[in-house]
């Protein structure tokens, strides 16, 4: 069976994403279509490169991620397809793939009418170019029959955190439901900077000096949760909503 992901900052009190899964269906009517989320916080690229990379393991080989957090849309940007590690990904052109463009990749610019909506809204490329042309690749159309190979995909900057001396600087890149404040800094940044040395982790004014398993174990915790990536909570509360920290906000691991 044939799978396409939809993740999108539409939300669910407009028909924005069941539509996309109206075009989806009227060409492929047998596919299977999961949706992600449709909560991504409006306008947020980088919030849905990082939710981009966190799920996409959990599929199988083949399967079509459309991804549609698009504040360009109806300019100039292009749009997007991207194969990489045996699955498709379909958006905007403006750095959302950067974290699942692994070696190898090929990307292609969305041309091919015949494989978009015979009328293009100049503000709804989710249903009339990203949904018809991903149903298409769902039926094995190959991507090159969608338009011309892409060879400067854009890609967003300042994504890693960076170590300056006995410091790994790091940001908040978004919250969960629950308040959890989920950073830039991997499992494997934290064991490349830190294992088997003493540290202190700052964040949103409060600090650690130990990684818990998960959030029960103390009021405020520092754990590296389901994403692969460290977060903060507070037991049975907001992380975000207790100690005030924002998107952005600094996050520092310092050697002691």
């Amino acid at each position: 069976m044939a799978i396409i992901t939809l993740l999108t900052d539409f939300g669910l009190k407009d028909p924005y994403a069941g539509v996309m899964k109206g075009v989806i269906l009227v060409i492929d009517p047998s596919v299977a279509v999961v949706d992600i989320t449709h909560e991504v916080e409006p306008q947020d690229v980088v919030e849905a490169a990082f939710l981009v990379e966190e799920y996409v393991p959990f599929f199988p080989a083949g399967t079509v991620h459309v991804c549609v957090v698009d504040p360009g849309v109806g300019s100039d940007r292009r749009a997007l397809v991207v194969s990489s590690a045996d699955q498709f990904f379909v958006g905007p052109d403006n750095g959302i793939f950067s974290l699942v463009m692994g070696q190898g990749f090929e990307a292609f610019a969305i041309k091919n009418p015949a494989c978009t909506l015979k009328d293009i809204s100049s503000t709804f490329h989710g249903r009339d170019v990203f949904a018809p042309a991903a149903a298409h690749l769902s039926l094995g159309l190959s991507p090159l029959r969608l338009g011309p190979r892409v060879t400067d995909p854009v890609l967003l900057p300042n994504l890693q955190p960076v170590i300056e001396g006995d410091t790994l600087h790091g940001r908040v890149i978004r919250f969960d439901h629950f308040g959890n404040a989920i950073t830039n800094i991997s499992r494997k940044g934290v064991d490349a900077f830190a294992s088997g040395r003493v540290y202190v982790v700052e964040a949103g004014g409060k600090l650690f000096t130990a990684l818990s398993r998960s959030y029960f174990e103390h009021d405020f915790t520092c754990v590296v949760g389901s994403s692969g990536y460290l977060e903060f909570g507070f037991f049975k509360g907001s992380f975000q909503r207790k100690t005030g920290v924002k998107k952005g906000d600094a996050v520092v691991m310092r050697l002691r």
